[in-house]
C-alpha cells in the first residue's frame, strides 16, 4: 500500500511512511531517536526532516538485521 507522505504527518502517516508500527515510533520518540515535534497534545513529523534522519541512518550503517537461530 503506497501512503501518500504530506510534508507533516501524524503518527500513523508517519509509521506508515518509515514502514515501522505506531509502537515503535512511539518508542523512537521517547528514546529522542526519531526527529519529531508536537503540536498541541499530538506528535508530528515532517518529511524532510524524517528523510535526512535515514538517510543519517543509511550512511552510519546502523541498519541491521537480526537472524535468528532455530
Amino acid at each position: 500500500m503506497l501512503v501518500e507522505s504530506r510534508e507533516v504527518m501524524n503518527i500513523r502517516e508517519a509509521s506508515q511512511y518509515l514502514g515501522i508500527s505506531p509502537d515503535t515510533l512511539y518508542r523512537y520518540i521517547y528514546e529522542d531517536e526519531v526527529p519529531a515535534f508536537k503540536l498541541g497534545n499530538r506528535w508530528k513529523f515532517k518529511k524532510t526532516l524524517l528523510d535526512q534522519w535515514i538517510e543519517r541512518k543509511i550512511s552510519k550503517g546502523s541498519t541491521t538485521t537480526k537472524v535468528r537461530k532455530r
